[in-house]
């Protein structure tokens, strides 16, 4: 009778020749002692002697099958302290090897490189790192590397010569073909991995880095880069290589103030609204991106943060032409607090100063686009005595600006002296669609209309 022969036995007891089993249910492959036990006191009777003996283990949790070279009676004629045929011996033998075919086996999960795993079957529990190679279809000749994936997320290098005990269950592989190991760290935790290039899908997965924080490679005398899953990052620079997580945060200049901003899109009109600016103005409102012409946005567009080369919103009031009337002149210096915090947000030396009656706000090396002989300015706004009542109207600079282009620039022959310094004063009005409120304008909406005049005359 062979093992299948036995493991396909629909019943419990003897049969005719000589054999005492006891049998799974319909399609198993292994037999526990809870189906032994369905007919425990029938089988006890029976192999009672053999386990004094120590010929065969009733307490396995598989079969046992005791097949015996010449006929047994029926019945519970072997009782227990009874002494067993001679023919035992072969039998316990026959009975080991059964028991033997299916108590090791054990399933582990192999990945490759790219962290697929597919389950395995090995037979013994103290494998070898050979074995295992083996077991997932390597040959020697391969140099395949195992490492065995710890509850923490670690990787550890398993020897070829060296057991590992799977008792615990931790049966977690990647087993790759290479002759070497690269290390690197996530967030303090050391991995060895097998491969030069990783990429920062691997590395997310591997340091289970969930998807709402960023990936970031740490790097020497320069900034820190985000990794994103598509990039593929080299291990084989010197030293080790190091990756950490933190919640993500996307940068957003709007008009000059810079926003931390936690979410990969915002809405322009929220935008606007943290950045101190009041979305219902009537602005014109564009968005700039590094290498492409701006673009018109409305309150209602989604600003995607994450676009490369995303540079800043800019604000302009919906009508500035170029006049010729002259600056309101007021005294009663003022300057609001919501003016002083923004100039702080530039990170630029300003001061207000008093000159032969008139009030000045200077912006020490005021930054301007690119296409001006200069590239930057001290920028002097005249603040009128009852501002915000009053408007604040154009604007001067000194050095004064010209293009590289050699294009002179259209009503720009106001001058002004501020402790015996000459200004070019350039005179760009509010027209009559977007006129100045006392209630929502201030300095920071003015410095909008500086930057958009800035920028008009070099194409931007």
């Amino acid at each position: 009778m062979t093992y299948k022969e036995v493991l396909d036995l629909p019943r419990v007891g003897l049969d005719k020749r000589g054999v005492a089993w006891a049998a799974p249910t319909a399609h198993a492959k292994t037999i526990s002692e809870e189906t032994v036990a369905v007919r425990q006191q029938r089988v006890s009777a029976m192999t009672e002697p053999f386990v004094k003996k120590g010929l065969c283990w009733r307490s396995s949790p598989f079969l046992v099958v005791l097949i015996f070279t010449g006929e047994i009676p029926m019945g519970n004629q072997l009782k227990p302290g009874a002494t067993a045929p001679e023919s035992v011996t072969e039998t316990v033998i026959m009975t080991e090897t059964v028991v033997n075919l299916h108590k090791d086996h054990h399933l582990i999960e192999v990945a490759d490189e790219s962290l697929t795993y597919r389950a395995i079957r090995i037979n013994d529990l103290t494998p070898t790192g050979q074995q295992l190679a083996a077991a997932a279809g390597f040959k020697p000749t391969q140099n395949p590397t195992v490492l065995h994936v710890l509850p923490n997320g670690e990787l550890e290098d398993i020897r070829p010569d060296e057991n590992i005990d799977l008792h615990g269950g931790h049966g977690r592989f990647i087993i790759v073909e290479s002759d070497r190991l690269y290390r690197f760290t996530i967030d303090g935790v050391r991995f060895d991995w097998p491969c030069r290039m990783v990429s920062g899908e691997l590395l997310r997965k591997q340091g289970k880095v969930p998807v709402e924080m960023g990936l970031y490679f740490e790097r020497k005398d320069e900034a820190d880069r985000l990794v994103n899953d598509s990039d593929l990052i080299d291990l084989d620079a010197l030293g080790v290589e190091a990756f950490y997580s933190r919640k993500l945060v996307w940068s957003f200049n709007v008009q000059g103030v810079l926003l931390e901003v936690e979410t990969p899109t915002i809405l322009v009109r929220d935008a606007l609204t943290r950045a101190g600016f009041d979305p219902n103005q009537g602005w014109q409102i564009f968005l700039k991106i590094a290498g492409q012409p701006k673009q018109a946005v409305e309150l209602t567009t989604v600003v995607d943060l994450r676009t490369p080369g995303i540079e800043k919103l800019r604000l302009t009031p919906r009508e500035v032409n170029n006049g010729e009337a002259a600056p309101t002149s007021r005294r009663d210096f003022a300057l609001l607090d919501v003016d002083e915090a923004h100039l702080g947000q530039l990170a630029l030396r300003w001061e207000t100063v008093v000159d032969e009656g008139r009030r000045w706000l200077l912006i020490h090396s005021y930054t301007v686009p690119q296409g001006y002989t200069a590239g930057q300015t001290l920028l002097a706004l005249e603040i009128p005595p009852s501002y915000p009542g009053a408007q604040i109207d154009m604007f001067y600079t000194n050095p004064p600006l010209a293009l590289e282009s050699g294009r002179p620039i259209d009503c720009t022959q106001v001058r002004a002296t501020i402790f015996g310094i000459e200004y070019h004063g350039w005179s760009r009005h509010r027209g009559a669609q977007s006129p100045w409120n006392p209630s929502t304008d201030n300095v920071i909406t003015h410095l909008a209309l500086v930057e958009s005049a800035l920028a008009k005359e070099v194409g931007e």
